[in-house]
């Protein structure tokens, strides 16, 4: 190709880039100056003013079927699981199914499964290529397992499984076990969520006691510099009245007790669970309904002696507020 080709093609790309370049700045309708908007129903660029349809036939770059919620579009979409931090690579890696079968649902021969189960070993090998990888799968799924048998939301868990790659970033591991750092950060996510759960909650579902948990808790929290908030009686108050099948309006009295025992000063200093349960139990009271102080002592996880001591101060709260009032 000679220089002059070179050049006159040259020219040619930059006329045809400058004029494409105006036409996007101009953006309006060539009748009567109006503002062009995209109507994506018929594929079409048309005038909101004088109505001149400008450009049609626009291709559309979007899904061929509708969703009408997100299950729905959950179950259309042909695209891959998204990525999370609930799994040590991040959702990115390959897997080999354990079912048997070849595309068309046929079984495979005894050769051909051994086979399968040979690559299936490899592929898991392969996953994780260091001692950092294999820790953080076994501390990510006991994270999962313990948020599972929690009830806590997913949100929490993708939480805790920050909050342990940061420890595991800074070298905050050696001298602790794996399931004590797990734990911690599943107790602290649970409490920066809002939807704490008590340490003798944790403690049961847990792999490692009650000690070692608030230790490394303590650590975990000091080290990384969370700012986590006392816990609010309050926030246990929803769970508790769900439990033990009590009403909206007994969960309403529940909070109002402890909102005046705040006023008067008494939630310093004491256990939030305690207090929660000790309001539920005299809102139950109050409303006639059917809740005894073994049942809130199971739900709760606390003694029936702190649960009367913290209702009578409950209700002698509520009595000197209303006094006031």
């Amino acid at each position: 190709m000679s220089d002059t080709t070179i050049r006159t093609y040259t020219e040619e790309m930059t006329e045809t880039e400058a004029e494409s370049t105006e036409q996007e700045s101009v953006r309006g309708c060539p009748e009567c100056g109006g503002r062009l908007v995209d109507d994506s129903e018929h594929g079409e660029t048309v005038c909101e003013d004088c109505g001149l349809v400008v450009e049609e036939d626009a291709v559309d770059r979007g899904p061929e079927w509708r969703a009408f919620d997100s299950a729905e579009k959950d179950s259309k979409s042909r695209v891959g699981a998204p990525t999370t931090n609930m799994m040590h690579d991040n959702g990115l890696s390959t897997n080999i199914g354990w079912q048997d079968k070849d595309a068309y649902g046929n079984s495979l021969s005894s050769r051909q499964r051994a086979k399968m189960q040979r690559l299936r070993t490899w592929n898991e090998r392969f996953r994780t290529r260091d001692s950092k990888e294999r820790n953080l799968k076994q501390a990510l799924g006991e994270i999962d397992r313990m948020a599972s048998a929690l009830g806590l939301p997913e949100n929490v868990r993708e939480t805790a499984s920050v909050i342990y790659r940061r420890a595991l970033n800074e070298d905050l591991l050696p001298g602790r076990s794996i399931e004590g750092v797990a734990t911690s950060a599943l107790y602290a996510a649970a409490r920066q969520a809002g939807t704490p759960r008590s340490l003798d909650e944790v403690t049961m579902v847990s792999r490692i006691d009650k000690m070692e948990l608030t230790r490394t808790y303590r650590y975990i929290i000091r080290q990384l510099n969370l700012e986590i908030k006392p816990a609010d009686p309050e926030s246990y108050v929803p769970r508790f009245a769900s439990d033990l099948d009590l009403s909206d309006e007994a969960e309403r009295r529940a909070r109002h007790l402890l909102q005046g025992a705040r006023e008067a000063g008494l939630l310093s200093g004491k256990s939030p669970v305690g207090l929660a349960a000790a309001a539920i139990y005299a809102a139950a009271l109050l409303t006639n309904e059917k809740a005894t102080q073994s049942q809130v002592s199971d739900v709760a996880s606390i003694s029936e002696v702190t649960i009367r001591n913290r209702y009578k101060e409950l209700l002698e709260a509520a009595d000197v507020t209303t006094a006031s009032n």
